[in-house]
């Protein structure tokens, strides 16, 4: 019979991820309160970031889908907001989905791409489909507003207007507050979607077409079916971050969504760690948050032009190299990036907490 100590530890070890994420949630809700105005509009681009890479994990990461084309989508996704939000001066609750929807039908026609191709012949086909949206928007003036790019609309929930603000008797939330509410609440929803997803029949045929489609179609798994969802997933996440993206800048112009883009968000799920849950939200940490902090702090690093210093190694340069070194060692080292890094730094610490009270035993009783 197991004692109460090894039961209530049991159920301890158990709920330790529900707790995990409780106080995940409660530090989200409270950060906004606990940093100045530079870095809560940081976080606000972290958790815009996070969703649209939860969507390329979803195509990448879990279902083993090469795309370097994610920019399209969010291109895509924030003209369409443009368009519902500002020509026919809809409601976020109307443009939002819509921007997302929009970019899942786009996902739903390229998906017939990775039925025909893998592998590095899927990727060029992907970088070529980011040129073919970004000349397009950039002739199609009418919705882009050509080269110059044009303006995107702010949120509005009914009363609720994000440009004025929310006082909620003496606690005042800021516009860029209210953003970042917003897309706190979407990222959990994609999150909270995602993780249902991997324990669902279709997430674990994903997982089966990723480690080997070729076993999968044998074992029943509907290929097409599963790689044209994956495709669907990360389009409709895409273009839900697209809007964000737009409507936060306040403006949208097709020169922002290259390929540089896309490998961005390519790097958030390698460095975060690919077909893990919280790995796109630690990439975009990573890779949204390092080169506002080297533009804070360049003044301090040597050979990095920041603060009072005109020469040196400009911030974007830098950020660049840094990304282009930690990819080349997450892929060596740990290809489950961050989060894996954190398991391996995890076990090592039971291990030696298992190990400890074994040799204090054997002191106390004279073996060894």
């Amino acid at each position: 019979m197991r004692s109460p100590a090894r039961i209530l530890a049991g159920a301890v070890r158990a709920r330790r991820p529900a707790v995990a994420t409780a106080g995940a949630v409660l530090l989200g809700v409270l950060l906004p309160f606990w940093v100045n105005a530079f870095w809560l509009s940081t976080l606000v681009y972290v958790l815009i970031g996070a969703l649209g890479a939860l969507g390329l994990d979803v195509l990448t990461g879990r279902t083993g889908q090469v795309s370097l084309g994610h920019a399209a989508f969010l291109s895509i996704g924030t003209y369409t907001a443009a368009v519902i939000g500002e020509n026919f001066a809809l409601p976020a609750v109307v443009w939002i989905p819509a921007a997302g929807a929009v970019a899942g039908i786009v996902g739903a026609v390229a998906a017939p791409l990775a039925f025909r191709l893998r592998g590095l012949y899927l990727a060029i086909v992907t970088i070529a489909l980011v040129y073919i949206v970004q000349d397009a928007f950039t002739v199609w003036t009418t919705v882009s507003g050509g080269p110059g790019g044009r303006s995107l609309p702010t949120p509005s929930f009914g009363p609720l207007h994000f440009a004025k603000g929310l006082q909620l008797g003496g606690l005042v939330i800021t516009e860029d507050g209210l953003y970042y509410y917003l897309a706190f609440l979407l990222l959990g929803i994609g999150m909270w979607f995602v993780h249902n997803l991997s324990r669902s029949r279709p997430g674990r045929a994903m997982v089966s077409v990723r480690d080997r489609e070729l076993a999968a179609a044998v074992l029943g798994v509907n290929v097409r079916r599963t790689k044209t969802m994956a495709f669907v997933i990360s389009s409709v996440m895409a273009g839900v971050a697209g809007a964000m993206y737009g409507s936060f800048l306040g403006f949208g112009q097709p020169s922002q969504f290259d390929l540089l883009l896309s490998i961005q968000y390519v790097v958030m799920i390698i460095v975060g760690g690919m077909g893990t849950l919280w790995g796109p939200l630690l990439g975009a940490v990573f890779v949204v948050g390092l080169p506002n902090l080297l533009q804070q702090e360049g003044g301090a690093i040597p050979f990095l032009a920041g603060g009072t210093r005109t020469t040196g190694i400009p911030v974007a340069d830098a950020s660049t190299v840094v990304y282009g070194v930690l990819l080349v060692v997450f892929l060596l080292l740990e290809p489950r990036g961050l989060v894996g890094l954190g398991q391996r730094m995890g076990s090592l610490v039971r291990r030696r907490r298992a190990v400890s009270p074994v040799a204090g035993a054997s002191q106390f009783t004279g073996e060894g």
